[in-house]
C-alpha cells in the first residue's frame, strides 16, 4: 500500500505547531492534578493553606505578604550570614556553588525545593537552557507569586506544593537542590525519601542546612536557637549518613558557621 506523502498543508501546521508551555511541561511530571493560577504558578494543594503541621515562627513568616518583598534582597542575606559567619559563602556564592556541585548542564531537569521568591531557580534555568527544565517549588502563595512575577528565563515554572512529598513522578529530574529548608520541616527524613525517588540514577543533590556545633555551650546555644524559631539543628554528619544510608554516593560535606552544605549523587545503574 503507498504511502501518502505530508502535504503543504501539513508541513505548514508542523512549522507553525505552537511548543508547550513551561506549565504544561510542569504538568506533565506531576503524579495529580494541579491548578494553573493567575499568578503564573501552578498549585497542587488547592484550598490548603500549609501542607503539614507549622514548625516554628520562621516557617509562619513565609506564608506573609510581607516577607516576600524583602527576602531575596534583605531577609535571606542576612539571616544568611549570621548563620554562614564571616567566612562562608555570599547569596551569589551559594547560587554558583549549588549549580557546580549539581553539575548543571544544558537540557536536564532541575527541582528548587523551597525555591521562594526564585533567584536560585532562575539562575537554574538559565544554565539548563530552554532545552532543559527548572522547577521552582514552594508552599506560600506569597513567595511563588512574587518569582512568578519576575523576568523568567523560558524553561522556568513554579509549582506550589507539599516540598516533602514533592508530587512528581519516579525519576523525573536530573538535579535537586534544597537551601535553608531541610531544617523547617517537620518530617525532614521523609523529605529525603522523596528526593531519592523523584531522582533519576546518575542524578545529584545538593542540600543546605543546619549544623550544630562541636563546642558545648555553643551547641546548647544553637539548639536553643532552634527550639525558639522552630529550626530543627543536625548535627555535623548527620546528612551525610542519611544520604549514604539511601544509597547516594561521591558525598561531599562544606561547614560554615551553623550551617552545612552536603551534595551527593545516586548511583548509576550497574
Amino acid at each position: 500500500m503507498p504511502t501518502s506523502r505530508p502535504t503543504d498543508r501539513d508541513r505548514s501546521a508542523d512549522r507553525t505547531a505552537t511548543p508547550p508551555t513551561s506549565p504544561d511541561r510542569l504538568a506533565g511530571l506531576l503524579t495529580g492534578p494541579a491548578t494553573a493560577t493567575a499568578e503564573g504558578f501552578l498549585d497542587a494543594l488547592g484550598d490548603v493553606p500549609q501542607a503539614g503541621p507549622t514548625t516554628g515562627i520562621a516557617q509562619r513568616l513565609m506564608r506573609t505578604t510581607l516577607l516576600p518583598q524583602v527576602y531575596e534582597h534583605y531577609w535571606r542575606p542576612t539571616l544568611g550570614r549570621l548563620f554562614k559567619g564571616p567566612f562562608g559563602p555570599s547569596m551569589a556564592g551559594e547560587v554558583r556553588l549549588a549549580a557546580e556541585l549539581l553539575a548543571l548542564r544544558p537540557g536536564q531537569v532541575v527541582l528548587d525545593v523551597a525555591c521562594g521568591t526564585g533567584r536560585f531557580t532562575r539562575a537554574f534555568g538559565e544554565v539548563v537552557g530552554e532545552e532543559g527544565f527548572a522547577i521552582g517549588l514552594d508552599g506560600a502563595r506569597s513567595m511563588l507569586t512574587r518569582a512568578a512575577a519576575e523576568r523568567n528565563p523560558a524553561g522556568v515554572a513554579y509549582l506550589r506544593a507539599d516540598a516533602v512529598r514533592p508530587p512528581l513522578k519516579e525519576s523525573t529530574v536530573d538535579a535537586i537542590c534544597c537551601f535553608a529548608a531541610l531544617h523547617l520541616f517537620a518530617e525532614p527524613e521523609r523529605a529525603l525519601d522523596s528526593f531519592a525517588r523523584i531522582l533519576r540514577p546518575g542524578g545529584r543533590i545538593v542540600v543546605l542546612t543546619s549544623a550544630r556545633p562541636g563546642w558545648q555551650p555553643a551547641r546548647l546555644a544553637g539548639s536553643a536557637g532552634g527550639i525558639l524559631s522552630g529550626q530543627r539543628m543536625f548535627d555535623r554528619g548527620e546528612i551525610a549518613a542519611s544520604l549514604r544510608a539511601r544509597g547516594f554516593v561521591a558525598l561531599s560535606e562544606q561547614y560554615s558557621g551553623l550551617i552545612q552544605i552536603v551534595a551527593g549523587k545516586r548511583p548509576e545503574p550497574s
